[in-house]
């Protein structure tokens, strides 16, 4: 069992101390990283984050909506981006949902028409021309993510894309308003990544509304 968990160790190991000190320096050498690719990523991105809250909180006050979307931990990513929104730790709620949250919806829609229509058919039935779509993606090639894009447009709809990577078909798709790349190779790292760069968007889309002083229908 340990083998599979953690392959790295060695299965003969007998000096605790030792592996002990391997995992200490394993876990702070990783802690380092993903803090200076946080540090990095929202650094680089600062004024396409600016540009992207300002553009979200003019959907917000027009009376739009966040349909948040991803698959495997970018599901979750997109849970947690639509609860921030949505039930916040301070500043006004926002009108979000994850579009990965109800399972009889996704197997239905993955059984009926397929998988890579999952989200743009949610898209097309419950969004709109003020709505915002974000979705979450490693690679940044998801098909579901990419027709879910082309949907978003077709309808008017703003589109913001989390890519890791070099950004993926997302950054070459023309559909994606504002596409926001961490630069990793580590699935990991990106993820950890995208969740500051989300939390940086809230915080920035909740300062807009307040210098603004703008009224949230």
């Amino acid at each position: 069992m340990t083998d599979f968990l953690y392959p790295f160790i060695d299965g003969e190991e007998r000096d605790a101390g030792a592996l002990l000190e391997d995992l200490a320096r394993s876990a702070e050498a990783k802690a380092a990283a993903s803090d200076d690719l946080r540090r990095t990523t929202l650094d680089g991105l600062a004024g396409q984050l600016d540009a992207a809250a300002t553009e979200m909180s003019a959907r917000f006050v027009a009376g739009g909506r966040l349909f948040a979307f991803g698959n495997g931990g970018s599901s979750t990513d997109a849970a947690a981006v639509a609860s921030l929104f949505g039930h916040p730790p301070s500043g006004r709620p926002l009108p979000a949902r994850s579009l990965a949250a109800d399972p009889a919806v996704l197997t239905a829609l993955a059984n009926d028409v397929g998988y890579e229509l999952v989200f743009s058919r949610q898209l097309a039935s419950s969004a709109g021309a003020t709505d915002i779509a974000l979705g979450l993606s490693t690679s940044g090639s998801s098909v579901n993510l990419l027709r879910a894009f082309e949907q978003a447009k077709r309808i008017g709809a703003l589109t913001i894309g989390l890519a890791g990577y070099g950004g993926g078909s997302m950054a070459q798709a023309g559909t994606v308003d504002h596409c926001l790349v961490v630069s990793s190779d580590s699935v990991h790292r990106i993820q950890e990544a995208q969740s500051a760069v989300t939390f940086e968007l809230w915080r920035r889309v909740q300062r807009c509304l307040v210098e603004g002083a703008l009224d949230v229908d």
